[in-house]
């Protein structure tokens, strides 16, 4: 796998993490103290507009707001243009959710992470992440943002990616986007380096580490700009031969984060 196709998987979606987490302990399955540094993985977090907190605090102090909700009542969301799937409603948290491409809802409340970059004085650039929550409607139904279950959306996501690979094999891509090409091929490798805490079964673990890692190959193509022999036609093929794929793998994500928990 390339160096920027490495980089690419290097990180899952934040909010995923901090849903799977957060789940784990409130089924008793993790304990507190581990969940802020599972969540973070090395980076530093902060959370601003804390229930209670007047300040910016660290991500462990605000975590006891969702000490008394179940595991059921705290969901990802993975909103996209287009498809807003998993939002409570129009609204402010709506706006910046489908800005970040990324949520956490709970009942009475929004989280949605920041990524800010920063470098320091001898020009070393670093990223922190600030988590800021929403208030929302307690009565804001969390149950039905699941969307498919994990044996649905594996299948649609197994139907999508064959479906793509050929496409794009037919367009070539190997040749002008080698890191594409390379990380889909490195997909069909059952251990993706990326996994889900105590409490997922077997079929959620599968499905995670494969579309994280997916997630993040489609985060890659969409951001870096293909080379100069590519044309505007082609362009557009691959863009069209990829949207179905990223569709389906977001919502995978989504299926595995919020699938039932087991003790």
């Amino acid at each position: 796998m390339s160096p920027a196709t490495g980089a690419a998987t290097l990180v899952a979606r934040r909010s995923s993490r901090f849903v799977a987490w957060v789940r784990a302990w409130r089924a008793g399955l993790v304990p507190y103290d581990e969940i802020a540094d599972e969540i973070a993985a090395g980076e530093e977090h902060l959370v601003a507009d804390a229930p209670g907190a007047w300040t910016d605090v660290p991500l462990r102090d605000a975590l006891s707001a969702f000490s008394k909700l179940s595991p059921d009542e705290i969901r990802l969301v993975l909103p996209a243009p287009g498809d807003p799937r998993g939002l409570p409603g129009p609204g402010p948290f709506a706006s910046a959710a489908l800005l970040a491409g990324e949520a956490v809802v709970a009942r009475g409340l929004g989280v949605i992470p920041e990524v800010r970059t920063h470098t320091s004085g001898s020009g070393v650039t670093f990223e922190t992440v600030l988590w800021r929550v929403h208030p929302l409607p307690e009565s804001a139904p969390t149950a039905s943002l699941a969307g498919p279950g994990a044996a649905e959306a594996e299948a649609e996501l197994a139907v999508c990616l064959a479906e793509a690979t050929a496409a794009l094999t037919r367009l070539d891509v190997a040749q002008w986007r080698p890191e594409l090409a390379g990380a889909l091929a490195a997909l069909r490798r059952p251990d993706s380096g990326m996994d889900l805490p105590p409490g997922f079964d077997p079929r959620s673990r599968r499905l995670f580490a494969r579309a994280s890692v997916l997630d993040q190959v489609l985060a890659l193509a969409e951001h870096v700009a293909p080379g100069g022999s590519v044309n505007g036609y082609e362009a557009q093929q691959r863009d069209a031969a990829l949207r179905p794929l990223t569709a389906a793998c977001r919502r995978a994500v989504v299926a595995a984060c919020n699938a039932p928990l087991s003790a």
